[in-house]
């Protein structure tokens, strides 16, 4: 369902966004019970995990995560606790093992999840809890080369879940980028107020002027949707200079040239109209993409060739998506405190000269053309660099959580391109209440 953004300006709506919203403890934890134990979330790319026995661990807030390559080829994941005495099963973030042994007692468990092992297996009233005991299995899914999980016992199909982006996201070629770049960082802010930031690009003119050479922010001529169950869409016509550019003159400069030349056309023939450079650049990766080796341009729409599409999943991932490469932008929410969370900013690349790839390689300081495994490295705030474009948002992520304590703010007052925020608050709000309606039924 897509939503007219004059609907969505209704007054009073502003009164979602309170500044307790983003530091009240007991609100973080409705919030826990309600929208994280309930939603698919991205724990990992399947690719990272690529044999028998190799292994990821994430953590989600309270809960330690385990997602394993399993015999058969399949992906399974579970609660990284042994299910004897609860201690943590596996104490590192990855690896590969035939199986696992807690190192408390030496129980041991399958990569199926099936206690094949324990000390003085006699000693049990219940008989041995080898072939008795399992892992608490989480329902997992591998769509668009990711690893989905859902710690609901019942829930509805990811595809269900995804609705209008599951087709969309299917024709990018994902299986095809590598990482470039994989930087976690420990955030001092609420995990929405990362999750806001993607939500609109009112801020783009002034936190990022650098885009609006190649890229038109413009709310007018954008395509600003709001979706089923929380998530929501944002589509900004690239290749093509922004109205928002200093004085408004649609300026060519080396950011298109680059892009105009990659794809054998001439800046010169463009002085005078810049605007038709996007059209051009379209055309032309249609009638060399695949001689280039992009064959996945033809399950793609012309707009995918050039436009930024922000594809905003519910309740913590964007997915800022080019013709070749990605953003991987996704907040996960600290297990105690709901004024820290991890950002995870994680670029990808298929591998082409393409502009826009070269412009996500960039922070990484890798080779667009390179495929040696980067690992992930965790940063405190305000350690090294994110990219030019993530560290300014970052920087205000962290001053905007301090501002949420003010006496003298009184909650926000949203301009209708902003309204994909609300939706999502509103979202979150609806879960926390049908999931306390349950409770108080049971």
């Amino acid at each position: 369902m897509t939503e007219n953004l004059a609907e969505k300006a209704g007054a009073g709506r502003s009164s979602k966004l309170q500044g307790w919203r983003y530091f009240d403890r007991d609100f973080a934890a409705r919030e826990w019970d309600a929208v994280w134990t309930k939603s698919w979330l991205v724990i990992c790319r399947e690719d990272q995990i690529p044999e028998p026995g190799d292994f990821l661990v994430e953590e989600v807030g309270a809960e330690s995560i385990l997602v394993v390559r399993q015999e058969d080829g399949g992906i399974k994941a579970f609660y990284n606790v042994c299910q004897h005495r609860g201690n943590k099963l596996v104490a590192v973030a990855e690896g590969s093992m035939p199986s696992f042994t807690c190192a408390y007692h030496s129980w041991k468990w399958s990569l199926e999840g099936e206690c094949i092992g324990a000390q003085d297996p006699e000693d049990f009233a219940a008989g041995s809890p080898c072939g008795r005991k399992r892992l608490a299995e989480i329902n997992s899914e591998i769509f668009a080369s990711f690893v989905w999980v859902n710690m609901d016992a019942n829930p509805m199909p990811l595809n269900e879940y995804l609705g209008e982006l599951y087709e969309p996201l299917a024709r990018y070629p994902f299986e095809l980028m590598h990482a470039t770049q994989a930087i976690s960082v420990r955030m001092p802010c609420n995990w929405k107020i990362i999750s806001d930031n993607f939500r609109e690009t009112y801020h783009i003119p002034t936190a990022h002027p650098e885009g609006l050479y190649v890229n038109e922010p413009y709310y007018v001529t954008a395509i600003i949707e709001t979706l089923k169950n929380g998530h929501a869409r944002l589509v900004t016509p690239g290749s093509q200079p922004s109205r928002y550019l200093p004085d408004g003159k649609l300026e060519i400069d080396d950011y298109l040239i680059q892009d105009l030349k990659t794809w054998e056309l001439d800046p010169e023939d463009f002085q005078d109209k810049p605007l038709a450079i996007r059209e051009a650049i379209i055309a032309q990766k249609r009638k060399l993409g695949e001689g280039r080796g992009h064959g996945h341009y033809n399950r793609m729409e012309d707009a995918q060739l050039t436009d930024t599409f922000l594809y905003s999943i519910f309740p913590n991932l964007t997915l800022t998506c080019f013709s070749d490469g990605m953003l991987f932008l996704r907040a996960l929410p600290h297990p105690t405190d709901p004024e820290k969370c991890t950002f995870d900013t994680w670029f990808y690349a298929t591998g082409s000269e393409d502009f826009f790839t070269k412009m996500l390689t960039s922070a990484g300081g890798v080779s667009e053309t390179s495929r040696e495994p980067v690992e992930r490295e965790w940063r405190n705030f305000g350690e090294g660099s994110l990219g030019i474009t993530l560290d300014g948002d970052a920087g205000i992520m962290e001053a905007q959580q301090r501002g949420m304590h003010s006496r003298g703010w009184n909650g926000a007052e949203l301009a209708g391109q902003e309204k994909r925020i609300t939706h999502y608050h509103d979202r979150i709000d609806q879960l926390i209440a049908d999931n306390e309606m349950s409770i108080a039924a049971e």
